[in-house]
């Protein structure tokens, strides 16, 4: 899998992150490049974590909606990966770890796998990994050989763009 460096998929952790941090009406500028990224194809968004990002924030999801955030469904592709992440964890049935990634971030992953996108989250990354595979979250699981995902949060996406915002 080639990695696609000009593609981001943004977990919905990462966009209510900035959206709540970043007040549109305070850094105009930032959310003027970020719908740019968005015309010009280069971030997306799992339609599982368009759904969260409007659950959480409805101005959010409007913002994005009225941007045309391109919103990747789930496919067959996709949730072949998704179980077989699943299945890396050890996680039977609907038997996440309340402490872990659920449903929705597993199909988060496989989405940017199947774009060979970089994934922008912000769930914390875990110095120590946990023994039990089923209570890592996204950043642990994008590390592991068999994912191989890279995993970057808001500010980490911000500094790399290089992007003086006025």
């Amino acid at each position: 899998m080639s990695l696609n460096a000009t593609m981001q998929v943004f977990d919905a952790s990462s966009m209510v992150y900035a959206w709540d941090n970043y007040p549109i009406r305070q850094f105009p500028g930032l959310w003027e490049w970020m719908g740019v990224q968005i015309a010009e194809r280069k971030l997306r968004i799992p339609g599982v974590a368009f759904e969260e990002v409007t659950n959480e924030d409805p101005d959010c999801g409007q913002w994005l909606e009225n941007n045309n955030i391109i919103k990747v469904d789930v496919n067959n592709a996709i949730m072949q990966d998704a179980l077989r992440i699943k299945g890396l964890l050890g996680i039977a049935g609907d038997s996440y770890h309340p402490k872990g990634v659920g449903e929705n971030d597993i199909l988060i992953i496989a989405t940017a796998r199947a774009h060979s996108a970089e994934l922008v989250s912000d769930e914390g990354k875990q110095n120590q990994l946990p023994d039990n595979m089923a209570k890592r979250k996204i950043p642990a699981v994008c590390a592991m050989p068999e994912v191989s995902i890279p995993c970057i949060n808001f500010i980490e996406y911000i500094k790399r763009s290089g992007v003086i915002f006025c």
